[in-house]
């Protein structure tokens, strides 16, 4: 990782101070230190990016054709977004025996107690969150579901304003109008199922608290990372998705057998409309991609910022459609390809307000580098 480069070259200049002066040293690191992360950052930034795109858009396609298929337990449709965990063992186990993680261990970590608090609340949080979410999609319309979700991002706005000393610049301003918009138009639009008129209040209220909560937990998220965990590393980030989507996991599990809808997934695997493998594989691939999605979402956090990766994850909410048409032959309208566009010049905005920001600390680096 490019923290250890910079690391060791900060050590190299401390243990030669006779190869130059003080200023000349703390210039050549900063240029050094510049030139690594950038690079290294737009390639983390693109990876990260890519993963909330196509984990958030395969895992809400193949959560439609769960239901499609004959699925009808919440619970279920509560764990298996969190249960793809296990698969970061390995990588975790590389990561620790590695020089990388030999050298972040170095660092300053939190006490066991306070990470498993950590760990603890978000997923638990995680877990309610989740399950207003799929009581919200049921007793709403399909088209009011979506509009109300789309507020997540103005909620995140608001948190990371007061949480993460978020700096609202016109860019950033327009990117948050756009998406908004974007989602909003997609969800008036979208075609909607039936619901309970009954139990619509409770839907409402249900979803809107769903998005805030979830605009909330990226902000303290990123909070977590800055003021208790304080450690720059993959490993981090892995760590973090790991025992927040174990907790969550036996959460949800805990809920499915004291809720009594454990009763039915026999029902359901059995009576699967696709056949018994390709339910199996239904729900392996949906935690796949929502732990992917997990990855690149808690890694957007870490390197940028929680409003930035809510911005990535409404940017796809447009791209759903678009593979709605192609996977269930679903239609395609001017209203969808406005509203990606919309989403596209939204991302645009957020990406060259880091551009300017970019450009301006490359200037302060080479002031501070004349003599």
């Amino acid at each position: 990782m490019g923290e250890d480069q910079e690391l060791q070259l900060h050590i190299r200049e401390q243990a030669d101070p006779a190869r130059s002066s003080p200023k000349e040293a703390t210039f050549a690191q900063s240029q050094s230190s510049f030139k690594l992360r950038k690079w290294q950052w737009w390639f983390l930034l693109f990876i990260y990016s890519f993963l909330i795109l196509a984990g958030q858009t395969s895992g809400t396609l193949l959560g439609r054709f769960y239901f499609k298929q004959g699925g009808k337990s919440l619970w279920m449709a509560t764990i298996v977004p969190s249960s793809g965990f296990p698969l970061l063992i390995p990588l975790l186990l590389i990561l620790r025996s590695s020089s990388t993680a030999a050298a972040a261990a170095t660092v300053s970590r939190p006490s066991i107690a306070k990470l498993a608090a950590i760990y603890i609340g978000f997923g638990l949080i995680g877990t309610g969150d989740n399950l207003m979410y799929s009581y919200g999609l049921l007793y709403l319309p399909v088209s009011t579901f979506s509009l109300v979700c789309a507020t997540q991002l103005a909620f995140n706005a608001v948190f990371s304003y007061f949480l993460n000393s978020q700096k609202f610049t016109p860019f950033i301003f327009n990117s948050i109008i756009l998406l908004t918009l974007a989602a909003a138009l997609l969800g008036v639009h979208s075609d909607s199922g039936s619901a309970s008129d009954h139990n619509y209040p409770l839907g409402l209220a249900l979803t809107l608290a769903a998005s805030a909560v979830f605009s909330l937990v990226l902000s303290l998220t990123q909070l977590v990372f800055q003021k208790v965990i304080k450690a720059e590393t993959f490993t981090v980030v892995l760590e973090m998705i790991l025992w927040t989507g174990l907790v969550s996991s036996v959460a949800s599990v805990v809920g499915l057998f004291a809720g009594g809808e454990w009763k039915m997934i026999h029902e359901e695997f059995t009576g699967s409309e696709k056949g018994r493998v390709s339910y199996l594989m239904t729900l392996i691939w949906i935690a796949i991609c929502w732990l992917l999605y997990g990855v690149g979402n808690i890694g957007l956090i870490f390197l940028v910022s929680s409003l930035f990766a809510n911005v990535i994850g409404t940017l796809g909410l447009p791209l759903v459609p678009i593979f709605a048409v192609m996977f269930f032959h679903e239609r395609m309208d001017g209203v969808k390809a406005v509203a990606l566009l919309m989403a596209i010049l939204g991302f645009v905005n957020y990406v060259y307000q880091h551009y300017l920001d970019d450009t301006k600390e490359k200037r302060a680096v080479t002031r501070d580098e004349q003599p």
